[in-house]
């Protein structure tokens, strides 16, 4: 009789000592004692990949079928049936193939004898290899969630940490050599002017490799990698997000920068060698981004003169104007647009002032209302005690007692939300405005003594949209530097400030 031997253990029973030699010994053994010939032997371990299990088995079931008549295949053998059978579905597979082309299942230790009554211990067993794979996997996942409540991710760690065996206070730590690559890698894509290529040929530069077989960083484990919430703590299991007991790699802030550039919010494609490149300026007239061009003129001397210009790249449309500035037209151009923001010193002094009072006053109206609140919300308390306490003592009738009752419940919900409406009241709000306020007076002379990044800050910070036009420069600014640069409106019949 011809046989083709099937073996299989999982990573649990591998963790606990079994093994798969020990199972095709037992097969062989078998196939020996019964005068049987081994035609093929299939073998999967599950923990060397995942689904690894499934694909085997159809592999098998599909050869079998395949060559069980030119082979003259009679029969499966396996150590035990939940070896080969974890599911009903796989017994009614094999089922059919003893129907359709006469191989049977044989067992090392299971045995089945003919009939009725060997098929339902048959059906019975494989039912209960199919409960045990089930509950299995269900206890499996439930242990993985709880890791993950506990802090920990229950899979292989990401580039940047490693996974410590023996070690449970802290089984996933940072990696000395890539921790320090994955930093890198978030700090270079934070500044806004790298790409995927750029990046991966930047850390391959500075000598930053990927693995040993691949030294260049491909662009979808980049976009993993820059997406990845781990490196700041984070655990994303099943959609929600939870806290890490990992260390971070990264700083929040440069997580959420590195995902303003992924979406195109802050993104610097422009060269970097080029200061107001990339994207900073849009046309007025297409929409395009102004792009940069560096001109180098040789000196008489001997030196060399570089010369930056700003301009539109749109010459399909024979109506668009020529959009073209000199780098210092547009410095002066956006110095006078952030002069708007500053007040005459007479009247900034005054208005300074006036807003600091507005809040301290409202900041003392909210405090005193709030106590008020307060001691309205004890006095309905005493109230709704009394109440309760004549009408109990049957001082006061049912009817009366309902509807005061109703009357001072409503007016305690009344109370606790405007309570609740106060205490959003911060007194930093009155801090705040007057630095966003001193900001702006100060921000034309920033801009001035600022290197290039910081003036690329300044912009974003005061405006949302600048376009270049062939003739003029048009700043969309930012809540409240809107109004600050209407200026104030307070004007009196000679038209001064006052």
């Amino acid at each position: 009789m011809n046989v083709v031997v099937w073996a299989r253990v999982s990573s649990r029973e591998q963790r606990e000592g079994y093994s798969i030699d020990a199972q095709l010994r037992a097969n062989r053994e078998k196939a020996a004692r019964e005068g049987w010939k081994v035609v093929r032997e299939f073998v999967v371990a599950e923990s060397a990949k995942r689904g690894a299990g499934r694909a085997e088995f159809n592999q098998m079931y599909a050869w079998v079928r395949r060559n069980a008549g030119r082979d003259k295949i009679d029969a499966i053998l396996s150590h035990k049936l939940d070896r080969v059978c974890r599911n009903m579905r796989d017994a009614v597979r094999l089922q059919e193939l003893e129907d359709t082309c006469g191989v049977l299942l044989a067992f090392v230790e299971n045995q089945f004898g003919p009939g009725a009554a060997g098929q339902l211990s048959f059906n019975v067993m494989a039912a209960v290899a199919q409960y045990y794979s089930d509950n299995l996997q269900t206890e499996v996942l439930k242990g993985m969630d709880e890791k993950v409540r506990q802090g920990w991710l229950p899979a292989h760690a990401p580039y940047g940490y490693r996974n410590v065996q023996g070690d449970r206070e802290v089984p996933i730590q940072p990696d000395p050599e890539k921790a320090r690559t994955v930093q890198r890698i978030f700090e270079l894509y934070a500044r806004g002017n790298q790409t995927f290529k750029s990046l991966a040929e930047t850390l391959h530069r500075e000598g930053h490799l990927y693995s040993d077989t691949q030294p260049r960083f491909p662009r979808t484990v980049l976009s993993y990698l820059l997406n990845n919430r781990f490196y700041v703590g984070d655990i994303v299991w099943h959609g929600q997000v939870y806290p890490g007991k990992h260390q971070p790699l990264v700083s929040r802030r440069t997580f959420q920068a590195c995902q303003d550039v992924l979406s195109g919010r802050n993104r610097r494609t422009g060269q970097p060698e080029i200061p107001y490149s990339g994207g900073l300026f849009r046309c007025a007239h297409c929409g395009a981004a102004i792009t940069g061009e560096n001109i180098r003129r040789k000196l008489k001397g001997g030196g060399v003169k570089e010369h930056f210009y700003y301009k539109c790249r749109n010459t399909t449309d024979p109506a668009h104007p020529k959009v073209r500035w000199r780098q210092e037209d547009v410095e002066r151009a956006v110095e006078e647009e952030l002069r708007t923001l500053e007040l005459p010193p007479q009247a900034a002094g005054w208005f300074r002032e006036a807003l600091g009072a507005a809040f301290a006053d409202v900041t003392d109206q909210r405090r005193r209302r709030r106590q008020a609140l307060l001691k309205r919300q004890t006095e309905l308390k005493a109230m709704q005690d009394r109440l309760l306490t004549g009408y109990l003592q049957g001082t006061i009738d049912e009817a009366t007692f309902t509807a005061k009752s109703a009357e001072m419940k409503a007016e305690s919900a009344q109370v606790g939300e405007s309570l609740e409406q106060a205490a959003h009241v911060d007194a930093k709000y009155g801090e705040m405005a007057l630095a966003t306020f001193d900001f702006g007076q100060q921000a034309a002379r920033r801009w001035r003594g600022s290197n290039f990044p910081t003036r690329r800050r300044i912009l974003d910070c005061v405006s949302s949209n600048r376009t270049l036009s062939d003739v003029s420069l048009c700043v969309t600014k930012r809540k409240p530097f809107d109004v600050l640069a209407e200026g104030l409106s307070l004007i009196d019949g000679r038209g001064d400030w006052i």
